[in-house]
């Protein structure tokens, strides 16, 4: 086996999809077609299920998967141990947006200072999305409130967070008159929910919802004085307009956990990651 061969099947399993692996790694799909057939050639094993919906892996393509996670990752690492000045340890981490506005970033900043030869990319996505890169082995760790599938990934690290319910100067509200609940697209936003549980709690459920996409949009709502929500306290109280808005500090704290898969062997940069959170 070839290391690109490799690296192509992971492709593939990860896009669940010949064509939308050619169009990541910048081949025809043909090219990618053929390498996975002589693959399946040389190990006389089927890898790969076709279906108009794209692919889904075997048995056995589930277990070369594994395998070519840790080749690929233990060649890499080969790589940054034999030259460090040319090649670097990778780290990738997911969050939603919200989780990752100020601490994740304080996290990083921090973590850098002590391993400067290892890059870090964040993944910012809905929190299924993620917990399916996770799965797949295109995120390393991921931080994440709420439940998630235990059976499958475990908590290393966790903190909690101090909420805020934030709406617009009295005298915005009075000229606009009933607020509108401004939440995250993303249904499973801890943030989300907390802001509908409140006007559930204080009969205003019945207010109009306005989604949106980002948490920079759902804070530039409320400064105009489209509507009220709920965000971590540090994302306000690290901002310089707060005295645009009134805030409301709510008893309950929200609880981020930082998991990764379960029974996976990790890598040196995520060891060190996570001995690093260990240590706060």
């Amino acid at each position: 086996m070839e290391n690109q061969d490799l690296r192509i099947f992971k492709c593939v399993a990860e896009a669940k999809s010949l064509s939308k692996a050619a169009e990541v790694l910048g081949y025809v799909q043909p090219h990618i077609s053929q390498r996975i057939k002589k693959l399946e050639e040389e190990l006389d094993t089927k890898l790969l299920i076709r279906t108009n919906r794209g692919v889904t892996l075997t048995n056995e393509g589930e277990a070369l998967f594994d395998y070519a996670q840790r080749i690929l990752r233990l060649m890499e690492e080969a790589k940054a141990e034999v030259n460090p000045n040319k090649f670097k340890r990778s780290l990738t981490i997911g969050a939603s947006q919200t989780v990752s506005a100020i601490k994740i970033p304080s996290l990083f900043s921090s973590f850098l200072k002590e391993h400067q030869n290892i890059e870090v990319k964040i993944k910012t996505d809905r929190k299924q999305v993620l917990q399916e890169m996770l799965s797949y082995g295109e995120i390393d760790g991921l931080f994440l409130s709420g439940t998630y599938n235990e059976a499958q990934f475990e908590t290393v690290y966790h903190y909690a967070e101090k909420m805020v319910l934030i709406s617009p100067l009295s005298e915005e509200r009075a000229e606009t008159g009933q607020l509108t609940l401004l939440i995250n697209s993303d249904v499973n936003c801890i943030y989300r929910n907390r802001l509908l549980e409140f006007s559930k709690k204080h009969h205003i459920h019945k207010a109009n919802i306005m989604e949106f996409d980002s948490l920079e949009a759902i804070l530039q709502g409320v400064r105009d004085g489209l509507g009220m929500s709920v965000v971590p306290a540090s994302v306000v109280k690290s901002r310089g307009d707060i005295k645009n808005i009134e805030y409301q500090e709510l008893s309950e704290d929200v609880h981020i956990d930082f998991v990764v898969k379960k029974g996976k062997q990790r890598s040196q940069s995520l060891k060190k990651f996570i001995h690093f959170l260990e240590s706060l």
